[in-house]
């Protein structure tokens, strides 16, 4: 999967022009706050943001910045994962969560050493996921990362909701259309 058909999926899950009273992140364009808007460089109003805009900003603060492009050369698939939830909580999370299950699934260091869990998706965490991937089969051990990813994620969107009951309004199409989507 290309980085442009994946951004083309982010936008048609978050839609055009949105302002709802529960988010915390105000109004937003194609998924893309005006807090991000403003620090990329957009000054318009949030309704006019072109589509191309949210293009330029998806790719560069939601893929290559948080190194998911490193992560897409050894699995799209991962890589697809990790950018949607970066989109939906913010990058700090996927990249952790990602180094935390890479750790996680090597068997005690057998298959490979553990990684730092920094949150840096650097060469340790590309090499990482390779070597999972050499060592379980590409199939096996992206089905089995997914769904790691994915249990993280939800077990985040249900904090959300908990410790802020206003997220409530949020969490049923988080969990039906954020979670699992790769």
């Amino acid at each position: 999967m290309s980085i442009d058909s994946m951004i083309d999926g982010i936008i048609g899950r978050e839609g055009g022009y949105v302002n709802h009273k529960d988010d915390t992140g105000g109004e937003t364009m194609f998924g893309i706050t005006a807090a991000v808007a403003r620090a990329n460089g957009y000054n318009g109003a949030m309704r006019d943001m072109p589509r191309a805009s949210a293009i330029d900003i998806y790719r560069r603060q939601y893929f290559e910045k948080p190194g998911f492009a490193a992560v897409a050369v050894i699995s799209p698939a991962i890589a697809e994962e990790l950018f949607d939830t970066g989109v939906n909580m913010g990058v700090a999370y996927p990249r952790r969560w990602l180094q935390e299950w890479l750790n996680a699934l090597n068997r005690g260091g057998k298959d490979y050493a553990d990684i730092a869990e920094d949150g840096v998706i650097g060469p340790g965490t590309v090499g990482a996921l390779g070597r999972l991937i050499a060592v379980r089969g590409r199939a096996a051990a992206e089905s089995a990362l997914l769904k790691g990813l994915n249990c993280s994620q939800g077990a985040r969107y249900l904090d959300l909701a908990r410790n802020r009951t206003a997220n409530e309004s949020f969490l049923f199409g988080w969990m039906a259309n954020r979670v699992g989507l790769a």
